[in-house]
């Protein structure tokens, strides 16, 4: 039988990275094999791109199936004066645990597989636990979980409900759960205008001044007001680009970017089709534009119902308060999973993730632990 924190202090000792694997995986799969998982390393590339190592690991052959889904790899640590400690040390100190990872997520990877081993005493499941771990959370989420999930589905692996360990409280375990997220849109718009002497503007056309319309006229008016599991959907101008180094040249050409981050009010083909009809109508006689989008994901809700409900009551037996069901924050590859099956998120506090010290209290992962058993009991009673 393991133990939660000295497991997770063992990943953290993995130097995973992203891309990077760092013997995590490895680890993982003597642990879960083992436990008597049957492991399978799954490596993926695309051009462009690093490879990236992924696991996906199941307990049981028959139906239905509960998944994990986490991420051993890990953001860079940073200058490592800026720490207190060794990023990779995992060190435990007042009852707290340190290191790159320990919050963001590699304690609740270990919580979860003690909460699994934990379960196995009371006898084998009515149905498959699995594990589906990818190397790519924190990178361009290329060759992780959407690869892992398409190479699932050709070799008829199911999974019927998923909880993502990803760090959901704010302040202290307990507090949120996520039922679904925002989608999030990129985009890039060029403006093109002709290059003149600012003291001659009407032999040029200001690529600055058009950019400041277009700008305007996207962020004039708020999107929406929000819905009944959403906050209101914001539009945020994150650079505006000129690359003009004097002051008596009008520019020809203007950048910008800017990200979309939307409810489920929206979808990113609706909003791509509102930003051109916008900018169509504020480009003015003569003005050109270009705009490149790429989305992240889209928006999703699982809607409050069984399986929020098995995480809330395991929450309450172990806390004694019930999480609020909430959509906020960035996106997880729970926006991959969706598609598959329901998904929930709930994991440790998340206030020191991709921060120097990262920690974890003991106290929290091995509550933590007893709250994924009781789901696990919840879910297969």
């Amino acid at each position: 039988m393991h133990d939660p924190v000295s497991l997770a202090g063992d990943l953290i000792r993995c130097p995973s990275v992203t891309p990077v694997e760092g013997g995590a995986l490895d680890l993982l799969r003597a642990v879960l094999s083992d436990m008597g998982f049957t492991c399978h390393r799954l490596v993926f590339s695309q051009a462009g791109t690093p490879d990236v190592d992924n696991l996906y690991a199941r307990l049981g052959d028959s139906g239905p199936n509960f998944c994990f889904a986490g991420h051993t790899d890990v953001v860079p640590t940073g200058p490592h004066e800026a720490w207190s400690v060794d990023p990779f040390a995992a060190e435990l100190r007042d009852g707290v645990l340190y290191g790159r990872g320990a919050t963001d997520m590699k304690s609740a990877i270990a919580a979860f597989i003690v909460a699994v081993q934990r379960f196995q005493k009371s006898g084998t499941p009515n149905g498959s636990i699995s594990l589906l771990i990818t190397g790519d959370e924190e990178g361009p989420s290329i060759n992780g979980t959407k690869k892992v999930l398409q190479w699932m589905a050709d070799n008829d692996e199911t999974i019927d409900t998923c909880i993502v360990g990803e760090p959901t409280n704010p302040t202290r375990l307990g507090e949120m759960m996520k039922i679904g997220r925002r989608g999030s849109l990129n985009g890039w718009l060029t403006v093109a205008g002709e290059q003149g002497h600012t003291a001659y503007p009407h032999l040029a056309d200001n690529a600055a001044h058009r950019m400041v319309t277009l700008l305007g006229a996207i962020t004039a008016a708020a999107l929406d007001r929000g819905s009944a599991h959403f906050q209101p959907s914001t539009l945020q101008i994150s650079t505006i680009d000129i690359g003009n180094p004097t002051t008596n040249v009008i520019p020809g050409e203007a950048k910008a970017t800017f990200n979309i981050r939307f409810n489920d009010l929206h979808t990113a083909k609706s909003l791509t089709e509102w930003l051109h009809e916008t900018l169509d109508a504020a480009i003015g006689e003569g003005g050109r534009y270009d705009l490149e989008i790429v989305v992240s994901g889209e928006s999703f809700l699982t809607p409050p119902g069984p399986l929020s409900d098995i995480v809330s009551d395991a929450c309450e037996k172990v806390l004694g308060q019930r999480p609020e069901l909430s959509t906020t924050g960035g996106t997880s590859d729970a926006r991959f999973i969706k598609d598959c099956c329901p998904v929930v998120e709930f994991g440790l506090v998340g206030q020191t993730m991709h921060k120097a010290d990262e920690q974890a209290a003991v106290q929290d992962i091995e509550n933590l632990t007893d709250i994924y058993e009781a789901v696990l009991h919840g879910y297969f009673r």
